[in-house]
């Protein structure tokens, strides 16, 4: 569904807090029960009826070279995804910035800052939750790709910065290395909502089978991934690996891209997507600004979980995935 934002009126000036976590997983009525392996399986949380379904939103928007303009904009297609029903919304990766290594410096921001403030004011105008795609973030002299998230009272609830960094030569094709001026994070990042717990990692991010599996593990039923694969990798791999993720997992996966622009010196890839535990994809922008919404049923989950349950019947005693640190 392609929008047709609105000028934004002015935001609140309000300070926002700062939470190190959402507090502790609401509790689950249906459930996957942890058999032989070492790993608990991961809980179902279906909190009442109106609870089992929400709808996501993934706002494809189209960055300019103007920060200001950029974060207008992504505040006015976050109004609109709420007024649609939206509970959870994401932007994508660099909304507020081109992608390049050459603009990572010029456009980093410290967290809280200018950029960040604003989506904590329009979560809290729209009582939503805001997965805050990515900003290049400065911190003690470092900068990262990082993913801020707020909740309905504006509150900072998560931030994580991308753990895998895209250094990549496809000869002929594409040379990238964000190590030139980026850092690594190195923590996991969930967050809670009412509907289900939710995960983070960054593009890149999304081809190490290893982290979904450690959100897996820790609860999660949706995984989200702002990202930007290029003209090289997402006709690849794109989708494979959205479906991949998905799979391997029993989770939703959700990935929120830029918008095509040709004429930019890193060209998106865009088809902003919603995948289910089944491999199904739910939702698929094309290339243009758009807004991509999806139904997340956490009841189909559940029943995928029961009829295929597979976290049970892992061998633990063979393999194991574990996180080394929280």
């Amino acid at each position: 569904m392609n929008a047709d934002p609105s000028t934004p009126g002015r935001a609140r000036e309000e300070g926002w807090g700062v939470a190190s976590d959402a507090g502790p997983a609401h509790r689950s009525v249906a459930e996957v029960r942890p058999g032989s392996s070492s790993q608990p399986a991961p809980q179902v949380v279906l909190v009442g009826r109106a609870m089992a379904t929400f709808r996501l939103a993934l706002i494809q928007l189209q960055i300019s070279s103007i920060k200001s303009d950029n974060v207008t904009r992504a505040c006015s297609f976050i109004r609109e995804a709420a007024t649609q029903g939206a509970k959870i919304v994401s932007l994508p990766e660099c909304f507020n910035s081109p992608y390049g290594t050459k603009y990572f410096p010029e456009y980093a921001e410290k967290i809280p800052g200018e950029s960040t403030q604003k989506l904590s004011e329009v979560a809290k105008e729209c009582s939503i939750y805001l997965i805050g795609g990515s900003i290049p973030e400065e911190d003690a002299g470092k900068l990262y790709n990082t993913c801020a998230v707020f909740g309905p009272d504006g509150t900072l609830l998560a931030k994580y910065r991308k753990i895998h960094l895209f250094d990549i030569d496809v000869p002929g094709k594409i040379t990238f290395q964000e190590s030139e001026t980026l850092s690594p994070g190195d923590s996991f990042s969930t967050f809670d909502t009412p509907y289900c717990r939710v995960g983070l990692g960054i593009c890149y991010d999304m081809r190490f089978a290893e982290l979904a599996q450690i959100y897996a593990q820790r609860g999660c039923q949706l995984l989200v991934y702002p990202g930007a694969f290029n003209l090289t990798t997402g006709p690849a791999h794109w989708e494979l690996l959205q479906r991949s993720r998905a799979v391997d997992n029993q989770v939703y996966v959700a990935t929120a891209s830029p918008a095509r622009d040709d004429k930019a010196s890193y060209v998106a890839w865009g088809h902003s997507t919603v995948v289910n535990p089944w491999g199904e994809v739910l939702a698929k922008a094309g290339t243009e600004e758009a807004i991509v919404y999806s139904d997340i049923d956490l009841k189909k989950l559940a029943e995928i979980r029961q009829q295929m349950p597979v976290f049970r019947q892992k061998r633990s005693d063979l393999y194991a995935v574990e996180m080394k640190k929280p």
